[in-house]
């Protein structure tokens, strides 16, 4: 898994690049320094798969935001990770964008 990172005035992006797992799950919460954050934007479209593991990554990011008053979204999942949001129920919890 590959993470660009950028973080301008108090909004992080991360674009995540190949698998997210078990594995890799761990890199990812190690990058999100949200400390002054108040707005996290995942970009999935370069994500080809995303296990429970990588869903409870998103889930505390999720979580961290609303304790600040903050958000967070998603862009671009492929279908494969837009499928696993919807059986999950997880497409009604983020703001998931095409």
């Amino acid at each position: 898994m590959d993470i660009d990172i950028k973080n301008e005035e108090g909004c992080l992006t991360l674009k995540v690049i190949g698998r997210l797992d078990t594995n890799t799950s761990p890199d990812l919460e190690a990058e999100m320094k949200l400390d002054g954050v108040t707005e996290v934007v995942f970009d999935l479209s370069g994500l080809e798969y995303i296990s429970s593991a990588g869903l409870r990554v998103l889930m505390a990011a999720q979580k961290a935001m609303i304790s600040v008053g903050g958000s967070m979204k998603i862009l671009h999942p492929n279908a494969m990770v837009r499928g696993v949001f919807e059986i999950t129920g997880l497409d009604s919890v983020f703001a998931v964008e095409a």
